[in-house]
């Protein structure tokens, strides 16, 4: 099965049904900031300037946070986690199976 490449930001959001209220959630609170909303990778990616700064995913059982160089955000809630251990070494995602969750 060959994967949609989705052309904006809205169409990622319609074409992963599952999370669509989860997406959007996230999206609205990242668009309050003065990143700039582009699509790479086939995601959502959030940058300023030149520098890539986050992006949003859904998977099977979750939808994400990905921030590129999560390795330096301070984590209290220890909620983060490495995105790829072993292969990656500074971005770390944040997790949410539900809106719930999020709120």
């Amino acid at each position: 099965m060959k994967l949609k490449k989705p052309q904006s930001v809205e169409e990622y959001i319609e074409l992963n049904t599952k999370f669509n209220t989860e997406l959007a959630f996230l999206r609205n609170l990242i668009l309050e900031t003065d990143l700039e909303e582009s699509i790479k990778w086939m995601f959502p990616v959030y940058g300023y300037g030149k520098k890539n700064v986050l992006s949003l995913a859904a998977f099977k059982d979750y939808v994400g946070i990905w921030f590129f160089q999560g390795v330096f955000l301070e984590d209290q809630n220890r909620v983060l986690q490495n995105a790829q251990e072993g292969k990656t070494k500074a971005m770390r995602q944040w997790r949410f199976k539900n809106i719930t969750e999020l709120k």
